[in-house]
């Protein structure tokens, strides 16, 4: 395939919908961004070669102009010297050199619109290039997140499995199991002489306010 026909299919090419039927995206946005910057550099190269053509072709031109008028100069001199003959030979040269200038001027306007074409060539690549490479730092970016998305939901089924469950199941028994055996200390412990006196005086209190309190229920009941 020439560099133009490749030119025209990466111009024309829809990067969206081609990466969107790829299997592996990415690989592919690779290699179009690689096969779009080796046609770049040809395109350039034959930019090159045709504007050195141009210059080569624009120095023919002004030296035909500047013989056709010198050769005018000599036909005028002639005639000043009444040489006739020399004037027309003189003429003829001079003619020859226009027509030259005329078919090198048309070359070097047909050299620019090609200069001017691959100009346009060159700006539509390079957009061309600039919005796959963009569109590589995002399907770069999106594979760096999809990858870290992942290894947190690789971490989080880790933390939810069974192993782990089960391991939790075995700490939360061993803490109950040390409060159990905290509670053991005081079962079955004989209450000291102090425990049982304080105990008493409680019960004693408790009774001495309850009948208090039905003194005042039955004064009041008496009142009534």
């Amino acid at each position: 395939m020439g560099v133009f026909s490749r030119l025209r299919d990466i111009v024309n090419s829809n990067l969206n919908v081609m990466l969107e039927r790829a299997e592996d995206p990415e690989k592919l946005i690779k290699l179009m961004i690689l096969e779009m910057e080796d046609t770049l550099v040809e395109i350039k190269a034959s930019a090159a070669g045709v504007m050195a053509t141009r210059k080569k072709a624009r120095r023919e031109l002004d030296r035909s102009q500047a013989k056709a008028a010198e050769w005018g100069d000599r036909a005028r001199l002639a005639l000043d010297k009444q040489r006739e003959d020399l004037a027309r030979e003189a003429l003829r040269e001079k003619r020859f050199y226009l027509k030259q200038a005329d078919m090198q001027e048309s070359e070097v306007a047909e050299l620019d619109g090609l200069i001017e074409q691959y100009g346009d060539d060159i700006r539509q690549l390079e957009d061309k290039l600039a919005e796959a490479r963009e569109k590589h730092r995002v399907l770069v970016k999106r594979h760096v997140h999809a990858r870290e998305k992942k290894r947190v939901q690789k971490q989080i089924r880790k933390v939810d499995s069974t192993d782990a469950v089960m391991r939790f199941d075995q700490l939360e028994h061993r803490v109950d199991r040390m409060e159990a055996e905290a509670d053991l200390v005081n079962l079955g412990r004989r209450a000291s002489l102090e425990d049982e006196l304080l105990a008493l005086q409680e019960d004693e209190e408790i009774e001495s306010e309850l009948a208090a309190l039905k003194a005042r229920v039955a004064g009041k009941n008496q009142g009534g």
